[in-house]
């Protein structure tokens, strides 16, 4: 197809301009991709030993057939976990939500269907490198496109249809050291050459390279190579290197101690790397590491470069300039290793780990350098890294961690710090390590709504922590905060508050009160007062905390920054101040998308707590709108039964009842009091508070004497695990009122209705939009009644709600209407 380019033609690697022959496997490659019927095609396994060509095959046939294609993506698949992200990297270009934020493992998921069903794209390519891991099948979609599989794993042969890769043919190998030789090389020489390489690609790809460039005769070739063979022969030698390969890569090393030795202490190095691209940035930025055996390369950018292009012209790297990046074949990375005493090989890779380390960025959670920790992550496994016992090497290592978490790959940062955990405990010493690794544990954990679990990590590392550094170490703090958070997940509000409270006067007093970690505990601890019904305070101290993070003294990643936004805007709603928080809770959502993208996950918390603003409000289109496509999104993300997830399930029913939408309303609302306590508990306050919810729709669907049973218990619940006094509590009693009226229950419904009245108006203010609400119900109650003072309560409700309310606002229309207002239930953020 002249002239027609894909679309989309993403981390390809470059052709090989030296490719040669294959002509025959190529248009199998073509044909088998090609489906015959309306079936689903069936991926191609490119199977065979190391150095045959698999991959310059694949390679060749993405650049040939490139036309014929609107989307071709290269997926490395050596590391079976790393294969999510690089499929979800894809969403953006699917226009799909820009998952390499959040929901790795969700959206690769959403990526691999979305090609299934041909949506954006039809007619696409990938092409999945190296995939030893059968465990990856999960994420290969089979649809209107094709898939090609290169791997030595017979599975993938027993599974899909595969093309079998074996050596050059002998007029192959000969075609291509004349392609690359040109006439310095005679066909009869060339022949004997592929003879003695066993016609391997990567072994002539050495003997082509040293051929172009020097003036050693072929016989003189020959000869080093029968001396390298001979010793070869003696020697013991791994099965899975073949003999070819072994010799010719020997002689090329021989040759290059000879020119540039200092060239090939950098080659070894890199054999202590993962196979995967190499960032140069690595040695640029990691250039203060120590690593005797690149002294003078490091520290001399211009001999560094010199090393690089002898490398390459030796065909044992290969380099990109444009990704900046260098990679050896896994094979020759075999034989570097093979080649080196156990001493060699721990001084190598130990420098390896120092120069990941070195060139990391120092804070994970910006999320302007995650893609620089991309390029790093394929090598922390490859490279042995959680053997290190360096206090730096073990920091990057946490800080990877890290950035999975922030970044949304929650999955992978969970195995790679389980893995650390088990290491680091088996070595012994380094104590400190392994408490630093349970804390961001526990922070995946929490993250991942595993609320059980996390509650009893954090606080067997607090007592850890507390034994072994004392009550005022840093990771004791931390530790205590992470506990709070775990406090609060469980229900118990109270002794959250308590602890965050303690914890605040000690940060405060031993790191200052705008220090990082003070700022965060401070963060806690409004949050602690937002759930013990003290808005004012968490109001004061969330601005405070938002304040301090926006100081330029004080930088802090996005995430943090959205998060104390968004919280400003969460307590004055629950003040009553609903226009003032939808118009700070778009600006905040403007910001999380800008900064960190629409699908990360304090950008979707954002969302939520603005549609329950907008409802609140009286913007019931936006918040219905703005409620679905959160819910959506966090369902995708994290699943249907995450803590946020049915958070933001409960918002879209509250939405729908408003609406006056009562059935769907219901039906969301009854599986959500379902759900609740197989996420929560059946004691946890928001599993009982969401039964409100439920006993609302039942009076308005015509079952009163369901909603009442439903709120006596809720209520009686509800005062046992958070005192009498919590806007929880007090909501209830309104709709309990409301289901005494509706049964003529007129006494019981008063005596409630005046108590809870005068107990919202002492604990927050006439005006404030509950002890509103419970006015407004009780003129009504009071004017069933015949009471003489119904008229000028309700004369003062509906000037308190003229005053403090714009028209529309649903609590003002159902005052100024004369119907009963319901005092609904979200989960706040914990």
């Amino acid at each position: 197809m002249p002239g027609k380019q894909p679309e989309i033609f993403e981390r390809v690697p470059p052709r090989n301009t030296n490719f040669t022959g294959r002509d025959s496997l190529l248009r199998q490659l073509r044909e088998a991709n090609r489906p015959v019927t309306a079936v689903i095609p069936l991926p191609a396994a490119l199977q065979g030993y190391g150095g045959v060509g698999k991959t310059h095959l694949a390679i060749e046939y993405a650049h040939r057939y490139r036309s014929h294609y609107d989307l071709i993506w290269w997926i490395p698949a050596d590391q079976a976990y790393l294969v999510p992200a690089a499929l979800a990297a894809m969403a953006p270009s699917l226009n799909l939500p820009n998952a390499a934020l959040v929901g790795v493992r969700e959206t690769a998921v959403a990526v691999r269907e979305a090609l299934e069903k041909g949506a954006p794209y039809g007619n696409w390519l990938l092409i999945f490198d190296n995939a030893e891991d059968a465990s990856i099948a999960q994420y290969i979609p089979q649809g209107p496109g094709h898939v090609i599989i290169t791997s030595r794993n017979p599975y993938w042969d027993e599974r899909f249809r595969s093309l079998q890769v074996d050596v050059f043919t002998r007029e192959e190998s000969v075609q291509f050291l004349q392609k690359r030789l040109g006439g310095r090389i005679t066909k009869d020489e060339a022949s004997r050459l592929a003879e003695k390489m066993g016609d391997l690609p990567l072994a002539l790809e050495q003997v082509g390279a040293l051929q172009q460039r020097r003036s050693m005769s072929v016989d003189d070739y020959l000869e080093l190579f029968d001396k390298q063979t001979a010793v070869l022969l003696d020697a013991e030698r791994a099965s899975d290197y073949p003999l070819t390969m072994t010799a010719a890569w020997r002689v090329s090393v021989s040759l290059l101690e000879e020119r540039v030795p200092i060239a090939l202490n950098l080659l070894r190095c890199c054999a202590f790397f993962g196979p995967d691209p190499i960032p140069l940035d690595v040695f640029r930025r990691g250039n203060q590491a120590d690593a005797p055996s690149l002294k003078g390369l490091l520290t001399d950018p211009i001999e560094f470069d010199n090393a690089v292009e002898e490398l390459t012209r030796h065909a044992l790297i290969r380099s990109d300039t444009n990704t900046r990046s260098i990679q050896v074949h896994r094979l020759i990375q075999a034989l570097l290793r093979a080649d080196l005493d156990e001493k060699r090989k721990e001084n190598h890779r130990a420098e390896v780990h120092r120069l990941l380390a070195r060139s990391a960025p120092a804070l994970p959670d910006d999320s302007t350098v995650w893609g620089d920790f991309a390029e790093l992550v394929p090598h922390v496994g490859r490279s042995k890294l959680v053997k290190s016992t360096e206090p730096d090497v073990r920091m990057f290592a946490l800080n990877v961690v890290r950035y999975l978490y922030s970044s949304g790959n929650y999955q992978s940062a969970m195995t790679l710090v389980d893995e650390l955990i088990d290491r680091w405990k088996a070595a012994g010493g380094g104590r400190l390590d392994v408490l630093k690794a349970r804390r961001h544990q526990a922070n995946i954990l929490r993250r991942m709504g595993e609320y059980q679990r996390v509650y009893d990590l954090d606080q067997e590392t607090l007592d850890m922590v507390r034994a072994e550094f004392g009550p005022e170490h840093e990771e004791t703090l931390i530790a205590t905060n992470g506990l709070g958070g775990s406090m609060r997940a469980r229900g118990m509000f109270r002794e959250a508050l308590d602890l965050d409270e303690k914890s605040v006067t000690l940060h405060e007093r031993l790191r200052g009160p705008k220090d990082v970690l003070t700022l965060r505990a401070k963060n806690s601890l409004a949050i602690d007062y937002g759930l013990n019904s003290r808005f004012r305070p968490a109001r004061r101290l969330h601005t405070e905390v938002y304040l301090a993070q926006s100081e330029a003294a004080n930088p802090t990643s996005s995430e943090l920054v959205l998060l104390s936004r968004n919280s400003m805007a969460r307590a004055v709603r629950l003040m009553g101040g609903f226009k003032e928080a939808c118009i700070t809770g778009e600006q905040a959502l403007t910001f999380g998308v800008q900064k960190l993208g629409k699908d990360h996950w304090a950008t979707l918390i954002t969302a939520k707590e603005l549609s329950i603003a907008q409802r609140r409000a009286g913007a019931l289109d936006e918040a219905i709108r703005n409620g679905r496509d959160t819910h959506t999104r966090l369902s995708r993300i994290f699943g249907p039964r995450h803590p946020d997830t049915i958070g933001a399930a409960v918002n879209v029913s509250n939405i729908l009842r408003v609406r006056g939408e009562l059935a769907e309303a219901f039906e969301l609302a009854a599986d959500m009091a379902e759900v609740y306590p197989q996420v929560y508990g059946d004691d946890h306050p928001f599993t009982i508070a969401c039964r409100t919810n439920l006993s609302i729709l039942h009076r308005l669907l015509g079952d009163v004497e369901k909603a009442r049973r439903l709120n006596e218990a809720a209520h009686r619940d509800l005062v046992d695990r958070l005192g009498p006094a919590h806007h929880y509590v007090f909501s209830c009693a309104v709709n309990l009122a409301s289901d005494l009226a509706a049964q003529g229950e007129l006494d019981q419904a008063l005596q409630l209705g005046e108590v809870t009245y005068r107990q919202l108006t002492e604990m927050f203010e006439p005006a404030h939009f509950l002890a509103m609400a419970c006015a407004a119900n009780l003129s009504l109650d009071r004017m069933a009644a015949n009471r003489p003072d119904a008229e000028e309560l309700r004369v003062y409700v509906a000037e308190l709600y003229e005053e403090r309310f714009e028209l529309g606002q649903p609590d003002a229309v159902a005052a100024a209407s004369g119907t009963r207002i319901n005092c609904d239930f979200d989960p706040l953020p914990i």
